[in-house]
């Protein structure tokens, strides 16, 4: 099962820091609903620079339920936006390439050597995503533990014998 798209942009900040080996910093710093599949800048200044990127459609799967879970159920639910740098006009842009509600496909990115920043989900969101996460997410029941063997046969049915004596079997 997955939901309909949510036609979102991203807007993407380089901030000038104090740092003797970087000079500026990349972040995402806002989601946008409704923006068409383009790319421009909106700010340029030397202290602040901003590029909007559009045209990203997330989805919410039943199979990512229990990431989503994990999101809504955190203090601050967010976007986790991935991106890679790209060179625009003869300058280098950090470019969003993946925005996703889902922990565990953040974490799965993160865990491949990706960058993936967040950003805080606004509480419409965190409502849609509640109420999916209400329908879909079914917490996995816990199993009991087999005790290990490391001997192996009759060192295992001598120490099963021995169990069975102490619980008065």
């Amino acid at each position: 099962m997955e939901t309909d798209a949510l036609n979102i942009g991203v807007v993407m900040q380089r901030m000038r820091i104090d740092n003797k080996w970087q000079t500026h910093q990349w972040q995402p710093l806002e989601i946008l609903s409704g923006v068409p599949d383009e790319r421009h800048c909106l700010l340029d200044h030397e202290e602040d620079l901003r590029w909007l990127f559009g045209g990203f459609e997330v989805r919410l799967f039943s199979d990512e339920a229990e990431g989503y879970f994990l999101n809504i159920s955190s203090p601050e639910p967010c976007w986790f936006v991935m991106w890679r740098f790209e060179e625009i006009d003869e300058l280098e842009v950090a470019v969003p390439k993946v925005v996703t509600l889902s922990y565990h496909e953040g974490a799965r990115l993160m865990d491949g050597g990706e960058k993936v920043e967040t950003i805080p989900a606004s509480a419409e969101i965190i409502e849609r995503v509640t109420a999916f996460v209400k329908t879909y997410y079914v917490p996995e029941q816990k199993r009991k533990r087999r005790k290990p063997s490391f001997e192996g046969g009759a060192a295992v049915a001598q120490m099963a014998l021995d169990e069975g004596k102490l619980s008065g079997s």
